[in-house]
């Protein structure tokens, strides 16, 4: 007949009281003399709380880029549609930068070349004559150059009557290239030899324009796009 195995009696008060006393009277300022216990939880429970911290940072970091790419992904739709509409309506597009190119055409048309300003300021001058008006100055000063154009200001003072004045204006406006009246100002005519009582005189700032040659554009660029040159 077989033996019974013997029983195995394990006091868990003793234990209880053996594991609780490695816990008393700890010194917090060097664990190093700790009971093995206490001494290895407390590196399980660091462990643990740098495993745990860690983690956190690395959950913040991954929620940040989450973030951000789920914006990124926003911005893309945006960017399919906006290209979406664009492809689908290419044609109409394309028939509009036509349009728009032909326009520009015909502006810079109206804009004098370099070699045409001769001819255009004889234009303004012959304007004022053949209302009979009289010349008392006209002083065209310095271009202006932009990017694709130059604005000449032109100071001018004419006399004569008031439907003459009005008759000069109309055309210069009505001249095949683009010049504007600006600042105009008429007073009653002084000291003029050639006019009867009432004439008048008008001062005013006509501006033209000419469009730049290729050298003068790509001057302009280049100019544009050097270190210190003000936007």
């Amino acid at each position: 007949m077989a033996k019974a195995p013997p029983k195995v009696n394990i006091d868990f008060a003793a234990l209880q009281e053996k594991v609780t006393a490695q816990f008393r009277g700890l010194n917090p300022n060097d664990p190093s003399t700790w009971p093995a216990i206490p001494r290895y939880g407390l590196c399980l429970l660091v462990t643990a709380a740098v495993i745990a911290g860690l983690w956190f940072a690395w959950l913040t970091n991954v929620d940040d880029e989450l973030k951000a790419e789920q914006a990124k992904e926003v911005k893309l739709r945006e960017d399919y549609k906006i290209k979406l509409v664009q492809a689908v309506n290419l044609d109409a597009l394309k028939k509009q930068r036509e349009q728009v190119q032909q326009y520009v055409t015909q502006l810079e048309k109206q804009l004098p070349s370099k070699a045409e300003m001769d001819a255009l300021l004889s234009d303004i001058n012959q304007a004022g004559v053949g209302r009979s008006l009289q010349f008392d100055f006209f002083k065209p000063g310095a271009f202006n150059v932009k990017e694709y154009y130059a604005e000449l200001p032109i100071l001018i003072k004419v006399v004569g009557r008031y439907h003459d004045l009005g008759s000069f204006a109309s055309d210069i406006a009505n001249l095949s290239r683009i010049v504007t009246l600006n600042n105009l100002s008429i007073t009653p005519a002084k000291d003029s030899k050639d006019v009867k009582d009432g004439g008048l005189a008008m001062e005013a700032t006509a501006r033209t324009y000419r469009y730049l040659d290729q050298e003068e554009v790509a001057a302009q660029r280049k100019a544009a796009s050097a270190p210190g040159a003000k936007k």
